[in-house]
């Protein structure tokens, strides 16, 4: 008996795996990955953190780089093996948890060839668990190659030809710059109308900013809160205009539908393409937690990690309290919180 699960060996699974051990607490990692660090390394080769080093310490070690430096994916991935080593957690691997679910007073946590049982379970899992693609990728003719940002590495992935990529966000529009700087014609889908904010500001950091003014520390249940989180998330540290004004580029609006090799968008039908890159975002899974209330978005229902099952707590979702929730440095705030949380209501 445990007495806590941690389901994720990620950012926010270790923030709290600090606390629990600094308080001796006897308890396990459990992670589906081969590695830790593997939801980074995943990634497509070129990411960079939009956050640079001061803005990425986990509780109890700070992040290996000097000032003002954006890490690369395997950086972070790289942290968090030392991290992990360095505090001795003791966790498993290649461990897909497949059921959670409280009986009395214990949570029995199954996956595909153990059981585990614990006195409380803290999910980690963070926000992105099935790629989402429009249904109609599937009348897409197989000759056209697909891929989600998920499974999307670089370039060299594609069929030459022409590309067109999906997705208004900060992924869509870095792999737009990425695939688009190669010369060959590549149409991008999504709103054009997005918002920017550059990484540096009159000789600062722009998250130096954020934490001056506070805009990382607003609650989401405060007025202010509620409409940044309302807002469409702005793109960060890219040049998006530039990119857009670029010959080979053509906007073509939302992407509507398909048939065979005709993806229909707002103000065209593309006829001419090899490749479609789909950065549309993530979908939330919790249905493997037994009984669990769900948001009408699919996230669990909670106050800052705190759900409506005792002694079941989540961390590392979007604006689980504050914008700062979702980034790297802002998760030991809310690992804090929750741990503290967790001590008072043993007392």
């Amino acid at each position: 008996m445990f007495d806590f699960i941690i389901i994720g060996a990620a950012q926010a699974g270790l923030a709290m795996a600090y606390y629990l051990k600094e308080a001796g607490y006897h308890f396990l990692i459990l992670d589906k990955e081969e590695e830790i660090g593997a939801s980074w390394l995943n990634r497509w080769d070129s990411l960079k953190l939009f956050t640079p080093t001061e803005f990425n310490h986990l509780p109890g070690m700070d992040f290996p780089a000097e000032k003002g430096h954006y890490p690369s994916k395997t950086e972070v991935a790289n942290y968090f093996k030392v991290y992990a080593e360095k505090f001795e957690f003791p966790l498993q691997l290649n461990t897909l948890v497949t059921s959670v679910k409280k009986e009395k007073s214990c949570f029995f946590i199954e996956t595909e060839n153990q059981h585990f049982q614990a006195k409380n379970v803290i999910v980690a899992t963070g926000p992105f668990h099935i790629p989402y693609t429009p249904p109609f990728y599937k009348k897409i003719s197989p000759e056209i190659f697909q891929i989600h940002s998920n499974y999307y590495k670089s370039p060299a992935q594609l069929k030459e030809g022409n590309t067109l990529v999906v997705g208004a966000g900060d992924s869509g529009f870095q792999i737009l710059d990425e695939i688009s700087a190669l010369g060959q014609k590549t149409y991008f889908s999504g709103a054009t109308d997005v918002k920017v904010l550059p990484q540096e500001f009159l000789g600062k950091t722009l998250w130096w900013w954020f934490t001056k003014t506070g805009f990382l520390s607003f609650s989401k249940d405060s007025w202010i809160g509620k409409r940044i989180n309302k807002n469409r998330q702005p793109i960060i540290g890219t040049d998006v205009k530039e990119i857009l004004s670029r010959n080979n580029v053509e906007a073509v609006g939302k992407t509507i539908d398909a048939e065979d090799h005709i993806i229909s968008t707002e103000k065209k039908d593309i006829t001419d393409i090899a490749n479609i890159v789909w950065a549309t975002g993530y979908r939330p899974n919790f249905n493997w937690i037994d009984g669990l209330e769900l948001t009408k978005d699919g996230y669990p229902k909670h106050k800052r990690g705190v759900s409506n099952t005792k002694g079941l707590y989540f961390i590392g979702l979007p604006w689980l309290h504050t914008r700062g929730s979702a980034t790297l440095g802002g998760i030991k705030n809310d690992a804090k919180y929750l741990f503290h949380f967790i001590e008072n209501q043993a007392s």
